[in-house]
């Protein structure tokens, strides 16, 4: 099954064409391929896992972080493999794997890929209504998770606005949040490490979204976080991490923390209602608990593809 969303991106008619292509790139390689075009949020669940639940041998997503955070949330823990043909307005894990931002390119790529099985994060919190008790709800994701600044990016952005302009929705969020946001602290407690952060990277692949890579310790292949926290309250001070962003040396930027662990929360300390964010979409507010789930995704890696770098 190839679940792609119809509304990702931009060139959607010539993408179209691409993935109409890419199907018959996959039957040429003895894959039979049906397309199944998502219709609203959250459907790109039910349909992956439907898909799995009914044997399908491989589900293939086209699409960018949020529909492929979908696609995660509906075959977790499942045998069915899970491939990528990047679209969308970002896309973590094409770049994490060296996969082309070429559809048809990417296509070729499937049949000859090996296959390995991962862990996946997970963010769990209370969802409250007015007047009802606390629901316990939990999402998985793939690549990266935050808190703080980024998490009140991710919710500020309006949906038809990105459509529109694509990456450039979250570039102009940033800089409307850069002056409007207080960067007020909040507690992160793991066995490893407790203290208070206005900002955290929770990554399992270096790349973070665009060209940037934060947590360039993390891994696909390890049962582990890397944690990016941010201790201090200046909006400048963050300024100051992009060149060490760039330079590969922000674990030395005054006010950086860096760990590994499996497990850690994230509570509010004061009155601020701070935001979260799962693989680039909007998730809960604070209080949030992150855990590895060991053995929950079968990935198709491409040819050539090392999980050491080597």
């Amino acid at each position: 099954m190839i679940i792609y969303n119809p509304t990702s991106g931009r060139n959607r008619s010539r993408r179209l064409r691409e993935i109409e292509e890419a199907a018959r790139i996959l039957q040429g390689s003895k894959i039979e391929a049906r397309l199944l075009p998502t219709t609203r949020a959250g459907s790109a669940t039910e349909l992956a896992r439907d898909a799995a639940q009914n044997n399908c041998g491989m589900v293939v997503v086209c699409g960018g972080d949020g529909t492929i955070n979908e696609v995660v949330n509906g075959i977790a823990g499942m045998d069915a493999p899970l491939a990528v043909l990047p679209a969308g307005t970002a896309n973590i894990l094409a770049k994490e794997l060296g996969i082309p931002w070429d559809i048809p390119a990417a296509a070729r790529l499937i049949a000859r890929g090996k296959l390995a099985r991962i862990g996946l994060g997970l963010a769990q919190w209370r969802a409250t209504e007015t007047g009802a008790p606390a629901i316990p709800t939990q999402r998985y994701f793939l690549c990266v998770s935050g808190a703080g600044p980024d998490g009140a990016i991710v919710h500020g952005i309006d949906i038809a606005h990105k459509a529109r302009v694509g990456i450039l929705a979250y570039w102009l969020e940033g800089l409307r949040q850069f002056f409007k946001y207080n960067f007020p602290l909040f507690a992160v407690e793991s066995a490893e490490r407790t203290l208070k952060a206005s900002l955290i990277v929770v990554g399992r692949t270096k790349y973070y979204g665009g060209p940037f890579r934060i947590t360039v310790g993390a891994s696909l292949f390890e049962d582990q976080f890397e944690v990016v926290a941010y201790t201090r309250r200046s909006r400048f001070g963050v300024l100051s991490c992009l060149p060490a962003i760039w330079l590969g040396s922000l674990h030395r930027v005054k006010g950086i923390e860096v760990w590994k662990t499996t497990r850690f929360t994230c509570r509010p300390v004061g009155g601020a209602e701070i935001f979260s964010q799962l693989d680039g979409e909007p998730a809960s507010a604070l209080p949030v608990e992150f855990s590895i789930v060991p053995d929950a995704l079968t990935l198709v890696l491409p040819e050539g593809f090392s999980p050491n770098g080597t």
